[in-house]
C-alpha cells in the first residue's frame, strides 16, 4: 500500500511541478478565458440586456462560465501528456515500475484535477475587476466546485489519451468535443426557454452541472437572491450528484482503458 501511495503521489507531483515551472503553458491557458471575458463580454454585454429581467450584468453571468472554462481546458488538455509520453518512450518506463497501472491513471487524473483547479483559481482573482464580490467561505466552496469538476474532465481526457497513439489525433477529438461541451453548459448564455432539443443537449452535458453550482456559488451576494434564481437550473446538491455520477462514469473506463495499455 505504502508503494502504491508513493507511486500516486509522485505521479500527482510530477504534473504539478511541470505545470508550475512552465510560465508560458500558464499564461497561455488564461489567455482564452481573459479573451471571453472582457472582450465577448464587454462587447456583447449591450446585446445581453435582458438578463434576469435586466437585472444581471452580462460580465457577473459570464464570469462563473469562464472559470469553469479555464478548469474544462486545463483538465482535458492536461491528459495529453500520456500522448506525449508515449510517443517520448517514457510511458513505457512508468509502466514497468513496480506499481500498479490504476494507481499511475489515479496519479494523473490528481494531477491534472490539481492543476485546473489552480489555473481557475487564478481566475477567480478577477471577480473583483467586474464587481463580483467573494467571501472566503464562497471561495473554499468554489475550490471544491472546481476540482470535483476537474476530476471529471481529467478523467475524461485520460479516457481519450489512454487510447490515442499521436497528438494530432488526441487534440482533433479534443476540440470537437470540447467547444460544444463549453457552449451547451449554460456558461456562455443561459439554457432556460432554448429549444427543447437543446436543453436535452444540456442536460446530457457534465458541464452543465459544473458551471450551475459555481455561477450560485460565485454571485451569492453581488446579485439578489431573485435574481440568482432566475438564473440557476438545478439545486447544488443536485448538481453535485450528477456531477460527481459523471466523474465515476468517466472515471472507470479510464482507469480500465489505461490499465490495458501496452
Amino acid at each position: 500500500m505504502r508503494r502504491h501511495l508513493k507511486g500516486l503521489y509522485t505521479i500527482w507531483y510530477r504534473d504539478v511541478l511541470r505545470f508550475s515551472r512552465d510560465r508560458s503553458r500558464i499564461i497561455g491557458s488564461l489567455a482564452q478565458p481573459l479573451l471571453f471575458l472582457f472582450i465577448f463580454g464587454a462587447g456583447l454585454s449591450p446585446t445581453m440586456t435582458g438578463l434576469a429581467q435586466g437585472r444581471l450584468d452580462f460580465q457577473s453571468f459570464l464570469f462563473p462560465g469562464i472559470i469553469a472554462m479555464a478548469v474544462l481546458f486545463t483538465a482535458v488538455f492536461s491528459a495529453v501528456s500520456i500522448v506525449w509520453d508515449r510517443q517520448f518512450g517514457f510511458l513505457k518506463e512508468v509502466l514497468v515500475a513496480p506499481v500498479s497501472r490504476i494507481v499511475v491513471a489515479l496519479g494523473k487524473v490528481a494531477g491534472g484535477s490539481t492543476v485546473a483547479m489552480f489555473q481557475g483559481a487564478i481566475i477567480l482573482l478577477l471577480a473583483p475587476l467586474i464587481g463580483v464580490h467573494l467571501s472566503l467561505d464562497q471561495i473554499v466552496v468554489l475550490l471544491a466546485l472546481m476540482l470535483l469538476t476537474a476530476a471529471t474532465m481529467t478523467s475524461l481526457g485520460v479516457l481519450m489519451a489512454s487510447r490515442m497513439r499521436s497528438m494530432e489525433g488526441f487534440h482533433l477529438i479534443m476540440n470537437f468535443t470540447l467547444m460544444p461541451m463549453f457552449f451547451l453548459s449554460g456558461a456562455f448564455f443561459p439554457v432556460q426557454g432554448v429549444p427543447l432539443w437543446l436543453e436535452w443537449l444540456a442536460r446530457v452535458d457534465p458541464m452543465t452541472y459544473g458551471v450551475d453550482p459555481i455561477r450560485q456559488v460565485a454571485l451569492r451576494g453581488s446579485v439578489p437572491d431573485f435574481v440568482l434564481e432566475m438564473v440557476r437550473l438545478y439545486p447544488i446538491a443536485t448538481d453535485v450528484v450528477l456531477l460527481a455520477l459523471f466523474w465515476l462514469a468517466f472515471m472507470v473506463p479510464a482507469v480500465w482503458a489505461f490499465n490495458r495499455t501496452d
